[in-house]
């Protein structure tokens, strides 16, 4: 019978100390191998059908995991074309909340509007702070710096009861937290983070109304018949979420489906639990050097203060973490082991 344990060893070899997936997750065997034949099939001028229906299953892997009908899932290639989107429903002089210093590609599309109001708040003030006339609130649900996690339960309550509609990235959080994304207005996810795939590939969830948004992006495979509606405009837009589809990248998602596979074999329970024992072991561990992490409770990020500098030195050591703003940013997940986290802990007290 297999076990967590020998899913995951079955799946990945690491060379070294990877405690980075923050910043980009490991492939599994699986993965490569899917990519591997992907290449192959293009290289032997095959048919591409596999590839197409990669991109489904792939869909359809997410939508588990969030929650949600896949009918609602929108497949795209980054946070910020989805969070663009968005941005171009809103009406002139709409505000947006955001968190102070969250990640860009929530960000940014609201800024560059140039005629939005876009207030950011400290991301623990930031349900308080949804007031009559906010639009939208666009927030991650764990913070890319630091690790925090946002108080998403207390900001849907905040904005349902003052008529704001939620954006929640959950590209930090999805594979190690539940995401409940029917909770949410919209969301979305890049996922080549804790989901495991490789790059190019994101995804947005919409309400089953499209939550008032318009297929700005749309090219030939937004159409309900793609393979009709690659010539001249599209005359009928897909029925589903998939209307806001942007064209895919087949590689990516060719890997990316069996990488979901993996994190739902292993289920994001045990995923979390596996995750957040090592972090606290880290934190705990960082306490005995005289070390204080920023306060991230409950999170697979822990970012410590006036680390950052030790970046090079430790991938030197074969450790690979972040240097975030002067801090130094490990992140842990499946295919860590206590024996990574007492590493880094001994090269830090060295």
């Amino acid at each position: 019978m297999e076990t967590f344990e020998s899913l995951v060893r079955a799946e990945f070899t690491p060379k070294n100390t990877y405690l980075n997936t923050a910043s980009n997750g490991l492939l599994p065997a699986r993965a490569v191998a899917a990519l591997h034949e992907a290449v192959r099939l293009r290289a032997d001028g095959r048919p591409l059908g596999p590839l197409y229906a990669d991109v489904e299953e792939a869909r359809a892997s997410y939508a588990r995991l969030a929650g949600v009908p896949a009918e609602r899932v929108a497949a795209g290639v980054s946070v910020a074309a989805h969070t663009a989107v968005i941005a171009a429903s809103l009406p002139a002089g709409a505000e947006v909340l955001t968190a102070e210093d969250d990640f860009a590609s929530v960000l940014n599309p609201f800024h560059v509007r140039g005629d939005l109001k876009v207030r950011a708040v400290p991301l623990e003030r930031i349900a308080e702070s949804v007031r009559p006339g906010t639009a939208l609130v666009a927030v991650s649900a764990a913070q890319s710096a630091d690790g925090r996690i946002a108080d998403l339960p207390a900001l849907r309550e905040a904005a349902r009861e003052h008529g704001a509609r939620t954006y929640v990235d959950f590209s930090q959080a999805a594979g190690w937290l539940p995401m409940d994304a029917d909770a949410y207005d919209y969301s979305a996810a890049v996922c080549f983070k804790w989901l495991l795939g490789p790059h190019g590939a994101a995804f947005l969830v919409v309400p089953e109304d499209f939550g008032g948004l318009t297929p700005v992006l749309a090219g030939w495979v937004a159409g309900e018949r793609p393979w009709d509606s690659c010539y001249g405009p599209v005359t009928e837009l897909a029925h589903s979420a998939r209307r806001f589809d942007l064209t895919h990248a087949l590689f990516t998602y060719a890997g990316l489906r069996r990488s979901l596979e993996l994190v739902e074999e292993l289920g994001v329970d045990a995923v979390r639990a596996h995750d957040l024992a090592l972090a606290d072991r880290f934190r705990t561990g960082l306490a005995a050097l005289g070390h204080e992490p920023l306060p991230s409770p409950g999170s697979a990020i822990v970012s410590v203060p006036g680390l950052g500098h030790r970046q090079p030195d430790l991938s030197e050591a074969g450790i690979e973490v972040s240097d975030r703003a002067g801090n130094l940013r490990a992140s842990f997940h499946l295919y860590n082991t206590p024996a990574d986290v007492d590493r880094l802990l001994d090269v830090l007290s060295g």
